[in-house]
Formats: C-alpha cells, structure tokens, sequence
C-alpha cells in the first residue's frame, strides 16, 4: 500500500514514518492489489494530545479511523487495530453488498461468529420538520440532548443536520 503521510503542527521524522509504515503493512493482507491503494495519514498535535487519521479510499468503499492519545506511537497501534477491526466486522456486509464483486479486497480470511453481527434497525421515528435557522436548530438539539439535530433550513432553502464535533463546536450537512 502507498502511504500519504503529512503532518499538522508536528514534524513527521523518519522514525514516525517507520512505524506507520510498519504498522499500516498490516492491512495490506486484507487487499488483492494494495500496490494500487494509497492510504492518507494525518498527524496533528493539539497541546499534549496527538492524533492520526487514517483514510483508505477504495473504488467501492473508503475506510477511515482516527486516535487521539499522548503517545503517538501508541495511537498508531490503536488505529491500525480499529481499522482491522472495520474490514474483518464489515467482511459480510461488504460480500452482500458487492456480491463478491470487490475487486480490491481479499476475503480469503475467517471471521469469528461474534464479529459476523447483522445490523439491522430497531427503531424508527417519523416527525415533521418545521423551517428553522440554525442557532433554533441548536437550541432543539441542546434540549433534547441529541448529539445532532435534523431541520428545515429557512436561509440556506434544503434539509440539513446539525451535528456537535468532539471540540464542542458545532457542524452542518446541507441536502440539497
């Protein structure tokens, strides 16, 4: 797999980069020709935290992890771990949906049954949604203590969701 490594606030050092790469070869199990795939990696530093994200864009699909931790190297570790665990809990929703027709991905591996879960809905809800402007949006979504909030948007003219980011700020996706 090529690698795409930038740094935000940090200098990537050769060590770093050795360790991604290192780690990242790991995935390389889970595709037919990873020759063809370049896998992205931000690392940024915020105070003491540091964090990668790693975004692995496919033809069919985009895999995507991100950690934050005071250890980088640590924080490697733990995302290459969660993006293992993204191709080997998705192995069957992936072979339905493309019906064995995902040319960039080995299946050739075994799944235990307790990662094999089905997802499906379990509950549905259905309410109208009256034209607000966004800061009415926030405070509908403060009071119902919901992590997002979907509403008509009156100054942009569509459907939109506003969501709370992990830095207490605010974020929005217009459908137009």
């Amino acid at each position: 797999m090529k690698l795409n490594i930038r740094g935000d606030k940090i200098e990537v050092t050769e060590a770093i980069k050795n360790q991604v790469m290192d780690k990242i070869k790991k995935l390389d199990n889970y595709f037919e020709n990873p020759n063809e795939i370049t896998a992205h990696i931000l690392i940024r530093v915020n105070g003491l935290n540091q964090t990668i994200e790693v975004t692995i864009p496919t033809q069919k699909f985009t895999l995507r992890a991100e950690e934050t931790m005071e250890d980088l190297y640590a924080a490697i570790n733990v995302v290459v771990d969660k993006l293992e665990r993204q191709i080997r809990k998705n192995k069957t929703r992936l072979n339905r949906k493309y019906k064995n027709n995902i040319s960039e991905m080995n299946m050739n591996f075994e799944v235990p049954m307790e990662e094999e879960k089905e997802m499906k809905i379990v509950r549905r809800k259905n309410f109208e949604m009256k034209p607000m402007d966004e800061e009415e949006a926030i405070l509908q979504m403060e009071l119902l203590d919901h992590d997002f909030f979907i509403f008509k948007n009156e100054s942009e003219g569509c459907t939109s969701v506003i969501y709370k980011r992990k830095n207490e700020t605010y974020g929005i996706i217009n459908v137009k």
